[in-house]
């Protein structure tokens, strides 16, 4: 999922982190030296807790019944059907029609199972793993998936495809396919412990269907697909429908069955998250996972509501939050001066936005890593602290000094220390407020542009540009629709915007794509703030090479202790829940996996709520 996508989830979000596979690959067989492992999972903490041939899913409902549709709403337009290159704004629900090597388990932090791959072997010197595809992996063409779609599908999104895949599978020397269902891949080194998990994540696309096609532009050709659903219809920029596909390969697989049940989910496309909002009201949409703080608490009092014909319900989650926060763009000298940075941080009154705009349902969030083992607490100490003095000089003394806090207001709303804090530094920065405007040594202005995706942050940016115009600071809002919005980010044209930047259970080759210098430069990266510093560079390896659990997350807290004292972003909020609302008319298993929320995959229609509802609404 791209930040845009984040981002259209709504305003005001405390937005869950996407669990990405972890570290040290656990195979079920084993993980001793020098020893060939043949196995039907990996994972990374634990050992996967089922067997080869298990069913289904624990939290899935193997009895679900089949048919129905489903509709659910999206923010902003499409014009591709090509979800992995920069160019173009594909459709959001397009991976519905692919499979991935692995199926990763939501019950359990950082297994994955075989899915297109029967089985996983790791070499003995862990320099490689190969993957083994299942005769029965078909096209929805009814040709066989093979080994050269893999070969494709890596070389095709490593080379053309958006930034992240280069900086993911980095430490990949080459793919060779084997044999039809063998397909192996071999390491630059042993030290990438987790690499070999991730590269199950890897979507398998059809060789023979994009030959002749340019992979590297938007396309509106319905493409051939693998998985539990095909395209069926579209409007361009309105509305998507896809078909479940009744002979799918995989139904009967474990790590499908009971799932995928509608027959059809249509996804319908609003310019303005209001409208969306009075389309499920109105029953045009079927379920809405709410991020805006205030229409929870005071939206929902609308008559299907009061009559229960919509349900509401808040369920907790354990899944890391990451960082929401207002970004600064390093590559604007502006902002490059570190006491700047502060002096913006100093001037944001979260306790009065929280008392007063978001009914006090948010937390504040004071870690890139927020939610996990991985935040940094107190000051550095044992392991975490002996990393650190390796780079003593080339990151902030206070790192070893001070434990990083955010500033406490009284929430009433007259913020005047953190003000005298923000000016002091802004002073020291050598900027001076001259006829209530701050200007710098050359008399220009401190001003810039806070880009949004969308109407609804601008109630969080609004009240921030008359904070800091106590300052002397101009901030000018501008809000742009979502196609806009991600041609400027991918192209890095803002001073300032909202980011988002989730983490998993076990952070690794990702970290390459939000905080390295190579990354800040080049086109589409999720380094939004540009940072660009060959310290932090060598932390994010350190990282992606931990050799156990115990020193990643040493690692990991050194590089948030790092990236905090640098204070690159002024941090946001975050929840420990999904907040949901459906007109009742779904079944769903007896409980929720650990680490999701099981929409839409487990759901289903059932027909006697769907009957009742259709009466009570004619009433």
């Amino acid at each position: 999922m791209l930040r845009r996508d984040l981002l259209a989830l709504g305003a005001c979000a405390a937005l869950p982190a996407l669990p990405r596979p972890a570290r040290a690959v656990v195979p079920a067989g084993g993980d001793k030296p020098g020893e060939v492992v043949r196995t039907h999972a990996l994972s990374l903490l634990a050992p996967p807790t089922l067997p080869a041939d298990f069913a289904h899913w624990p939290w899935a409902n193997p009895a679900a019944p089949k048919g129905g549709e489903v509709v659910l709403a999206r923010l902003g337009a499409f014009d591709s059907f090509n979800p992995y290159i920069l160019r173009g704004t594909p459709d959001i629900g397009i991976g519905l029609i692919y499979d991935t090597l692995m199926a990763g388990n939501p019950d359990e932090a950082t297994a994955g199972y075989g899915h297109v791959a029967e089985t996983v072997e790791l070499p003995a010197d862990r320099r490689g793993v190969t993957y083994e595809l299942r005769d029965s992996a078909r096209w929805h063409d009814g040709k066989p998936m093979t080994a050269e779609d893999v070969v494709f599908s890596f070389t095709a999104l490593r080379a053309h495809g958006r930034p992240f895949f280069r900086a993911y599978w980095a430490d990949v020397a080459e793919v060779v396919a084997e044999s039809p269902r063998r397909v192996t891949f071999r390491f630059r080194g042993d030290d990438n412990r987790e690499l070999a998990q991730i590269l199950g994540d890897l979507p398998v696309l059809p060789k023979h269907w994009w030959e002749g096609r340019d992979f590297t532009r938007p396309s509106m050709d319905v493409p051939l697909g693998s998985g539990p659903y095909r395209l069926e219809r579209f409007e361009p920029n309105r509305s998507v429908v896809y078909r479940r596909v009744e002979t799918y390969w995989a139904r009967d697989l474990g790590v499908r069955r009971g799932l995928n049940n509608f027959d059809t989910i249509r996804y319908e496309y609003f310019r303005d998250t209001t409208v969306a909002f009075e389309a499920f009201k109105a029953g045009q949409i079927d379920f809405r996972t709410e991020n805006v703080a205030r229409d929870w608490a005071t939206g929902y009092d609308f008559p299907a509501a009061r009559r229960n014909l919509v349900r509401k319900e808040e369920i907790p989650h354990e899944i890391p939050t990451g960082m929401q926060c207002f970004a600064v763009n390093l590559r604007r000298p502006l902002f490059q001066d570190a006491r700047v940075r502060r002096a913006l941080i100093e001037v944001f009154d979260f306790e009065w936005m929280n008392a007063n705009l978001f009914y006090g349902a948010y937390t504040r969030t004071a870690s890139y890593f927020s939610n996990s083992d991985f935040a940094a607490r107190g000051v550095p100490e044992g392991r975490e602290k002996a990393i650190l003095e390796g780079f003593r000089g080339r990151i902030p003394e206070t790192v070893f000094t001070e434990e990083y806090k955010l500033p406490v207001t009284d929430g009433s709303g007259n913020n005047r220390e953190g003000a005298r804090r923000a000016l002091a530094l802004l002073r020291q920065a050598g900027w001076t407020v001259r006829d209530r405007r701050l200007v710098n040594a050359q008399g220009q202005p401190f001003e810039f542009e806070i880009l949004l995706q969308g109407a609804t942050f601008e109630r969080v940016a609004l009240p921030y540009v008359q904070w800091l115009e106590r300052l002397g600071i101009t901030a000018r809002v501008r809000t742009v629709d979502p196609a806009q919005y991600q041609v400027r980010i991918d192209a890095f044209d803002y001073d300032m915007t909202v980011d988002s930047t989730g983490q998993s259970f076990s952070p690794g080759n990702e970290q390459r794509d939000y905080w390295t210098s190579a990354k800040a430069r080049e086109n589409g990266s999720q380094n939004v703030a540009g940072i660009a510093d060959p310290a932090i560079d060598e932390i994010v390896e350190l990282v992606v090479n931990a050799p156990d659990y115990e020193e990643l997350v040493a690692r990991t807290r050194a590089l948030d202790r790092v990236l905090l004292h640098h204070n690159f972003v002024i941090p946001h909020w975050h929840s420990r829940t999904f907040r949901i609302a459906f007109w009742d008319k779904f079944g769903r298993p007896e409980r929720n996996p650990r680490y999701g929320l099981g929409f839409p995959q487990a759901w289903w229609i059932d027909p006697a709520r769907e009957r009742a509802l259709t009466e009570a609404r004619r009433g």
